[in-house]
């Protein structure tokens, strides 16, 4: 008997969604097959850039501290020639975020300039803009005057990534610290 538009066959009232729904009743999810998130990448490097900048920071550790008019407590002051005075003035109103502190009370000059040098070796490489450096006021240095002031203000005047610094704001140390402002990468 041939099926005709009038016959009524079983496989014309079948729905696919029904059929679905039907074969994977009580099927559960595995869950995410993804793979987890890849870390993001790190910058690359250059190797000489490092070495270059490490180099330079352990030369400018090693030269005499000696500053004469430093003797006195007076405030630090300095700017690299292609930094604006204003950017200055935001350093001594203590606007920039410190983002790293060092404190060399009680340190000799020699242990002062190696702890300077691997704070600032440091603070390049983690990309720090702004650090402040606690060296006191060398009010028990004698006849000699503030040492650590005289070796803090001679290492930073070398030092190529230095862009400026200054004494800071009393509430932060007032002349027994500096902000100091280094050279983004």
């Amino acid at each position: 008997m041939a099926a005709g538009p009038d016959n009524d066959d079983p496989e014309d009232d079948i729905d696919p969604a029904r059929l679905f729904r039907e074969a994977v009743r009580g099927v559960r999810p595995l869950g995410s097959r993804d793979a987890p998130p890849r870390p993001p990448k790190a910058r690359p490097r250059a190797r000489f850039t490092r070495a270059d900048r490490a180099a330079v920071l352990r030369e400018s550790l090693d030269g005499a501290a000696a500053d004469p008019a430093l003797a006195s407590g007076e405030e630090l002051v300095f700017r690299r020639p292609e930094i604006q005075p204003g950017v200055l003035r935001r350093l001594r109103r203590g606007e920039y975020r410190v983002q790293r502190e060092i404190d060399l009370h009680g340190l000799t000059v020699a242990e002062a300039k190696a702890a300077l040098r691997q704070f600032l070796i440091l603070a390049l490489e983690q990309h720090v803009r702004c650090v402040r450096i606690v060296h006191g006021k060398g009010l028990r240095s004698g006849h000699r005057g503030p040492v650590l002031k005289a070796t803090v203000n001679a290492v930073l005047r070398r030092t190529g990534a230095v862009l400026a610094y200054v004494s800071a704001r009393p509430v932060d140390g007032g002349t027994g610290a500096v902000y100091v402002l280094l050279a983004p990468d």
